[in-house]
């Protein structure tokens, strides 16, 4: 049932979180300057401020806006048409609509603050947040950018060429999280329009919506190749009504014309339909139950098979496939030596972009609030701006864009991940890809969805393992009616390019219906021999069996080439035996070759068939591998028809071989010995360069905040001149003779009517009032100054001047805005006139 919308007067409101660093001060102004008072927004400010100095920004920032601007206080509700202000050497959150300030954790100079509330707008406001990044120095506020765009929000960065400091919004660019982009002044109109929009969202055309809808998605498809008719319309449309806010058009009529005029919205529409939410053990208590109960139970299973395979589906930069081999290797480091369990994790998504970071394996620091130091440590190396994962887990993960919806799957696993996508798709996919899960099972084997996802109907193929937790194992259970996922479901590996051709085997044998199909599949499965199918360059296009002890994935690019993924020991004898096979279209057989397995050293019987059936397999060859049983006591190594003269020949190359062998590993142990040495220097310098670049960081952040006070004195300098100005042009304008002295009865200020009467000139400021000589008869001037100082009360007599005239003298004491008394104000005001005082 869905939930009504309720009205705009009790809607929360939207939240727009500001970000800014040096030079910020200006930017907030134009920006703020900009806000109607009525825009029904609520906005809050985070700038980098000097943890020691009381804050001005509130009262800078009301000069510019009718909105009232507050300091944020722990549990402030946020209202509409407000402004609140982080306080200095706090950490600000937003939680249920309220605002949460803590303490920072880390170090001055290595805060983010403004990733910090970005992050927290995301998981509170979801679609709804909106962050803005202004000037700075640095990169703070682009990972909290991603994790707004990553919930469907709106991200806006300021046009570097209109920033101070152009760091920050550069940086929030370059990692394609930034929709709008203009000078700030600009920017509060377009929020304000695309804010509009999503508060009440145009009701689409019955008679055009529906087919600009399939247009678009006929337009992503021919752009991209990926078809997504078969998600679900709620998603489709609210990630096109998000565009259509950001470009300002009323009607997806409109969206469908502009996207068929401009690629890059398609590629742009296209990155946003591909949910790219993900962390390094997100949902702590699945990876947890992994652990500590799931995988040693499926080890325990396997202990006779311990070549395990895995498939992250949806994997899209690569978090959730290195935490899966994370914590498989902090698994098998608990069992006893030796165990030979090893892991082989298939990673997918549509994303060429997402793959291409996955593969690269580099994160920001920032994944430390993901990740306990003891992980950090034991699987990550940290360089200056970021970490990278280490070869041994890289090496357990291949990374390969796949749409798990139309290309051949992965099969023979013992554990399928696939967390938060069915969420994505309709209920017809859905019932294609669950089945599809437990096939590519082995039996026994785990799958894990998302919180909110679960097997529907299919619950007779897999039993709740966790429900909680939405751990299933897959059941030994025949589908009814049919596989929703036959051959029909997937283009043929002709028609597809060459990296996408990385499915390990072949689906395209139905499932067994019957007993005698289930006994021939199981005798394919367990007893024949391991063996591969390799096309006329060499890929591997089919395998069948455990292959795991001959073959392994070659780091770098994914590629299932026969000679990249051959063991050491096997791959020079692979070479000649496919040269030879190639040259006589006849059987090569391999006798006792020694491969170097996850177990050890181990003999291997290979064969080398090079296929001439007509049909799919024509120019194919066929490789098998068996292990070659050891010689009995007392045999030979090798019995040879040729007599003495070939097992002379023989033991020579086997003394040749073991010489080259010794040398080699003998330079091994010298490199070793160098590497050590080195890596020994290398922590040297990395101690030492940490140390410089906490000082460099904490000397940018320092430099930061003293950006932003400068910017904050120089605002109180030009009103304290403006303010001076004032008060010179007034005592200019006033007819009354003013002096001004200073605690010691010194001259202050003057104005040019108390020149006249007490001969004053420039350079007599700062001479005492007794120096003075004065056209009044008023000898006791000083004394009566000293007494007001001493007493603070008002003192006032008429005197008669040199001229004739009169004046009224009145001193009074000089009060600060503070209450300090300060020196004394002496007025003399003519009072010449009739009533004047007799001589």
């Amino acid at each position: 049932m869905e939930t009504q919308t309720p009205p705009s007067s009790t809607r929360p409101p939207s939240i727009v979180g500001i970000g800014a660093s040096a030079g910020g001060l200006a930017a907030l102004e134009q920006f703020l300057g900009k806000v109607p008072p009525d825009s029904g927004l609520a906005y809050v400010v985070v700038q980098h401020l000097d943890p020691t100095q009381k804050a001005l920004l509130p009262q800078l920032l009301q000069r510019v806006t009718a909105m009232p601007v507050r300091e944020a206080e722990h549990g402030m509700p946020v209202r509409p048409d407000c402004v609140y202000v982080i306080p200095p050497d706090t950490q600000l959150t937003v939680a249920n609509g309220t605002l949460q300030l803590a303490r920072p954790s880390e170090p001055r100079g290595l805060r983010l603050p403004i990733d910090v509330l970005f992050s927290s707008l995301a998981g509170d406001q979801g679609e709804r947040a909106i962050g803005v990044v202004l000037s700075g120095m640095g990169s703070d506020g682009t990972l909290g950018a991603l994790a707004i765009k990553a919930v469907g929000g709106l991200t806006v960065a300021q046009e570097p060429g209109s920033a101070q400091f152009e760091s920050m919004p550069r940086s929030a660019m370059a990692a394609d999280c930034a929709d709008i982009i203009g000078p700030p002044a600009a920017l509060p109109a377009r929020i304000q329009a695309y804010a509009a929009r999503m508060r009440d969202p145009a009701p689409p055309s019955q008679d055009n919506g529906a087919q600009a809808l399939e247009k678009i998605v006929r337009l992503l498809q021919q752009r991209t190749g990926h078809d997504f008719s078969l998600y679900k319309s709620s998603t489709l449309q609210r990630r096109i009504e998000r565009r259509m806010g950001i470009h300002e058009l009323s009607s997806l009529v409109h969206y469908a014309d502009f996207l068929e005029h401009n690629t890059q919205e398609t590629d742009l529409l296209f990155s946003e339909l591909l949910i790219g939410v993900t962390a390094f053990f997100r949902d702590p208590m699945v990876w947890e139950y992994l652990a500590e109960t799931a995988l040693p139970a499926l080890l325990a299973r396997r202990a006779h098979e311990p070549e395990l395979r895995a498939w992250v589906i949806g994997c899209s930069t690569g978090e959730e496939a290195y935490s899966l081999a994370m914590v498989f290797s902090e698994v098998v480091a608990r069992l006893p030596q030796p165990h030979g369990f090893t892991l082989e994790i298939f990673a997918s998504d549509l994303s060429a972009d997402a793959i291409a970071t996955a593969r690269r394996g580099i994160y920001p620091l920032s994944i430390r609030d993901q990740i306990g130091q003891e992980r950090l440590d034991r699987f990550f190396i940290e360089h200056e701006t970021h970490y990278r994962i280490k070869p041994e887990i890289r090496d357990m993960v291949l990374f390969a864009q796949h749409d798990v919806a139309l290309a051949p799957p992965f099969t023979r696993l013992d554990l399928i991940a696939c967390r938060n996508l069915l969420i994505y798709l309709g209920p017809e996919l859905q019932r294609k890809l669950v089945p599809l899960f437990h096939y590519c099972l082995r039996p026994g084997g785990l799958l894990l969805l998302g919180g909110a996802e679960t097997v529907g109907a299919f619950g007779s193929l897999f039993t709740p393992v966790e429900f909680r937790l939405r751990l299933y194992q897959r059941r030994d259970a025949a589908l009814q009616n049919g596989a929703h996922f036959l051959l029909n479901s997937f283009p043929p590996l002709s028609g597809r390019t060459k990296e996408a051709r990385v499915s390990p085997s072949d689906p395209r044998s139905p499932l067994p219906s019957n007993l005698q199909t289930a006994a021939d599949q199981l005798l394919l499965q367990v007893y024949a021999p391991a063996a591969v199918l390799l096309n006329e360059a060499g890929d591997i296009v089919y395998i069948s069996g455990h292959t795991g002890k001959y073959l392994e994935p070659a780091a770098g690019k994914a590629t299932w080439n026969i000679f990249a993924m051959a063991r050491e020991g096997l791959r020079g004898a692979l070479v000649g035996a496919l040269e030879r096979a190639s040259a006589s279209q006849q059987p090569q057989h391999l006798h006792r070759v020694e491969v170097t397995s996850p177990g050890g050293p181990c003999r291997v019987a290979v064969t080398v068939d090079p296929l001439q059936e007509p049909g799919p397999l024509q120019g194919m060859t066929m490789i098998v591998f068996r292990d070659a049983p050891l010689p009995p006591p007392g045999d030979g190594d090798i019995q040879d028809a040729d007599g003495d003269a070939r097992t002379a020949e023989l033991q020579q190359c086997h003394d040749e071989i073991h010489r080259l062998r010794n040398e080699a590993r003998s330079s091994r142990e010298d490199l070793q010995s160098a590497n050590e040495e080195l890596q020994s220097t290398n922590e040297e310098l990395r101690s030492a360069n940490e140390e410089l670049m906490t000082s460099k960081e904490e000397m940018q952040s320092m430099n930061e905040e003293l950006q932003t006070i400068n910017a904050e004195l120089q605002t109180k300098l030009d009103d304290l001149a403006l303010a001076q100005s004032d008060m010179q042009n007034l005592l200019n304008s006033v007819e009354i003779a003013i002096l001004f002295l200073d605690q010691n009865l010194n001259v202050r200020r003057y104005t040019e009517r108390a020149a006249t009467l007490i001969h004053l000139r420039e350079r007599d400021l700062g001479r005492p009032l007794s120096d003075l000589n004065t056209t009044l008869d008023y000898p006791g001037l000083h004394d009566d100054a000293r007494e007001t100082l001493r007493t603070l009360a008002f003192s006032q007599k008429q005197v008669r001047a040199d001229d004739g005239r009169w004046f009224s003298v009145r001193i009074m004491p000089y009060r600060r805005l503070d209450n300090v008394i300060d020196g004394v104000v002496i007025t003399l005001l003519d009072i010449t006139g009739p009533n004047s005082p007799e001589p």
